[in-house]
Formats: C-alpha cells, structure tokens, sequence
C-alpha cells in the first residue's frame, strides 16, 4: 500500500518551513523515508493496513490497521519535530485515563528507523466533541481535561510551560520586528507583559495536553471521550485551559455578542474547573496572541485576523 501523507500534513509541515517557532529541521528528510518507515512499522508489528486517514492531523501521518489478533489499531507517526517521545511517555503516565491508550508503551525503539511511531487504540476519528453542540462540548471537553491533570512523572521528560512560551514570546517579537505582525504590536506588548506576570507566580505544576481544543477528543468504546494528539507540557491548569476557551473562534467573531460570549466562557470553564479566572483571561490572551501572530507569519492572514480580533477582547 503506498502510504502518501494527505494534503493537510503536507500543508502544515510547510508552514513549519515559513518560519514557525519549532523550526523544521528534518521535516523533508522524514517526508521522504515516511512511506518505507510506515512500512517497517507495520510488518515489524505484524499489522494489516485498513487505509490512511485523511484529512489527518497536521503533525502526523495516522493510519488506521488491524492487530494480528483482528484488534482494530492506529498507527501514528510523527517527526521529530512533532515530539512523538514526549507523547509516547505522557500516553502511558496516563494509561488510558483521559486519554487514548498507548498499545505498545516500549514500542520497537531499539530498531533503527522506527522512532517516531505509535500504536494507539482505534476511537471514532470522524466523531469528536466538536460535532456537539457548544454548551455541551464544553462541558463533555472541560470533563475530559480535568483527568489529564495528574502529577507528571519524575523524571523530568517534558518541557515546561515557561520554556515553550519563551521561545513562542522570541518568534513573536522577532515577527514584529520584521514587520510582519506591525498591526499586531500592541496585542504582543499586552500579551508578553501577561506571560510574565504569569510566570512571576505560577500556581501547583501539573501534566497537561498541551494542544487542546474540541476536536482533539474523539468519541470511543470504553469511554464517551478520550482526548488524542497531545504536546505535554508541564505547568499551571489555566493554560491547558485557554486554548479550549476560543474554540469556534470564527462563530464568536460572527456573533455580535462575541465578547460577552467570551467573557462568559472564561467564567464558567474557570469555575467549573477551578482555575483562577485572571490567570485564564491571561493565557487566553497569551496564545490567542501567539497563534495570531505565527499564522501571519506563515502566510494565513486570515486566521490572523480572527485570532488577533479575538485576543483583542480579552
């Protein structure tokens, strides 16, 4: 089976190479060992390839397979760039609680050319919290979430929140400076002056997904929801917290009541998950900014434009 990365991927892994803060050192070499490395993957773990999903992710190649017991599988693998150890650690600190269940927590990491790649448990990958309606796939999300904050494990595997913002604060200002994100100046200002405030006197440190939003939690069998696609991070709740707040950011925009609606959110998630409400509104603001500025960066004006609209209600 030829195992060709569907647009979305190559989409997303082309914006890394406009300039995106991770950088994309390696992205074209994996594009090119992806299909004999999926294939690899596969006959080392006796799989039986269903088909690629598509449209996918926008970090991974996902394919869907059988175990050879009949056991329906995912196969997921990711650059380096994506932090696929990191996952693979956070999956199995969490065992399925919360989260899709890593299948082979060891993997075959000992074989060459085989890092990178997961097995996952198969959810419903057409089916996520954000095809509910919004109150509801708030709640079924916020639900979800809350069991991903455990301690992290003790060696210490992951970065932290204050490292993945400092070097997202050094993207944006060396985009402003550029002149890239001149209209968003004042937004950055605000924003870098929130995350250090934030940092100055950060609550108790948990795991958190990193990345998460409505549609990275996926119907399944053994639960409703279970989250997927995770870049762990270690810090404070509010800002795994944020990125759920401006989710259906183009239908808040749409509203002439957005940010009221905002303002609303941002109260009842941080009550019901007992996070203190400022620190949300100055996550919000912090990666509502960062994704604003990065999208201009890379050529999606856009989702610019709504992002930093968005931010500038907050």
């Amino acid at each position: 089976m030829a195992f060709e990365p569907p647009q979305r991927l190559l989409r997303a892994l082309g914006e890394t190479r406009r300039g995106g803060p991770e950088g994309a050192d390696g992205t074209d070499a994996w594009l090119e060992r992806l299909p004999e490395l999926a294939r690899r993957a596969v006959a080392l773990r006796e799989l039986t390839v269903e088909r690629v999903q598509a449209p996918g992710g926008r970090s991974s190649l996902v394919v869907l397979v059988r175990r050879a017991d009949g056991t329906p599988a995912v196969l997921k693998l990711a650059p380096e760039r994506a932090r696929p150890e990191a996952e693979r650690v956070a999956l199995a600190h969490w065992d399925g609680r919360g989260a899709v269940r890593l299948l082979d927590a060891d993997g075959a990491r000992d074989v060459p050319g085989t890092d990178g790649v997961l097995l996952l448990e198969r959810l419903h990958p057409d089916v996520s919290v954000r095809s509910l309606p919004e109150a509801k796939a708030l709640l079924e999300a916020s639900g979800t979430l809350r069991r991903l904050w455990v301690e992290p494990p003790a060696d210490p595997v992951f970065e932290t929140v204050a490292e993945r913002t400092g070097r997202q604060a050094e993207a944006m200002r060396a985009t402003v400076s550029a002149g890239a994100g001149a209209g968003a100046a004042a937004l950055v200002d605000a924003a870098l002056t929130a995350r250090e405030e934030l940092l100055a006197g950060p609550p108790e440190e948990r795991l958190l997904h990193g990345t998460f939003r409505q549609s990275k939690v996926l119907a399944g069998e053994r639960a409703p929801w279970l989250a997927v696609g995770p870049d762990p991070v270690v810090g404070e709740c509010a800002f795994d917290l944020a990125r759920l707040v401006r989710d259906r950011v183009e239908d808040l925009i749409a509203s002439p009541s957005g940010p009221s609606i905002t303002r609303r959110r941002i109260k009842r998630l941080a009550e019901s998950l007992e996070v203190d409400q400022e620190r949300l509104r100055g996550w919000t603001l912090f990666r509502a900014v960062e994704s604003g500025v990065r999208a201009a960066r890379v050529g999606r004006p856009q989702d610019a434009e709504l992002l930093l609209e968005f931010a500038g209600w907050l």
